[in-house]
């Protein structure tokens, strides 16, 4: 079994925010697989379990069917470790067995950032998950969202939604982000990294 792990905070007021770009990769994979289909309908159809919401099932991939597990921890960012360890704790899986996906301040808007392990790099939901886990080399698909404009608070920032340019602009990185996952799933990380940490014009130059 694969765990991919979408981070965000819960709740009707946080929909659309900076926050929760995890969430939002995690509905459009669901989509992709073909478990659900409008908006809201993962929370709709998941299941309440490990202190969040989960959707299950296998996935045909060319090197055979993978089971797949899709958690969005509802314990607010801060505690996503809690949600995580009690997931892997109960399928007895190992860290390479997770992806996590986060928003990042650090990278340009739509930018994609995969990596096998490393620093939280001071995201509280990554800082929570490497403290219950007990190691940071755990796989995570980071998708940048851009630095805050000028003296903006960064709480402020990944707490509001995208304006209209900025969404059109960060769309397309979602539909990569899912594809970078899909590939985790089937070749693993170093063939995922390698493809999907260019940019998107890196990519469109080498078609």
């Amino acid at each position: 079994m694969k765990l991919v792990v979408g981070l965000g905070n819960p709740g009707r007021e946080y929909l659309g925010t900076r926050h929760n770009v995890g969430y939002e990769l995690l509905d459009a994979l669901a989509r992709r697989l073909g478990w659900i289909g409008a908006a809201g309908e993962f929370e709709r159809l998941a299941r309440s379990k490990f202190d969040g919401l989960v959707l299950d099932g296998q996935v045909g991939l060319p090197g055979g069917d993978q089971k797949l597990l899709l958690l969005k921890p509802t314990t607010y960012m801060n505690l996503s470790g809690q949600s995580v360890q009690a997931a892997m704790a109960f399928y007895q899986l190992t860290p390479p067995d997770l992806l996590v996906a986060v928003d990042d301040l650090a990278l340009p808007l739509g930018r994609l950032r995969l990596r096998a392990g490393g620093s939280h790099g001071g995201h509280k939901g990554l800082r929570d998950i490497e403290r219950a886990l007990g190691t940071s080399q755990y796989p995570r698909l980071r998708v940048g969202i851009g630095a805050a404009p000028g003296a903006q608070p960064w709480s402020d920032y990944v707490l509001s939604p995208m304006g209209r340019q900025e969404r059109l602009q960060f769309e397309p990185a979602v539909a990569r982000g899912v594809d970078a996952v899909m590939a985790w799933l089937n070749e693993g990380v170093e063939a995922a990294m390698n493809r999907y940490n260019a940019t998107l014009e890196e990519t469109k130059n080498e078609e």
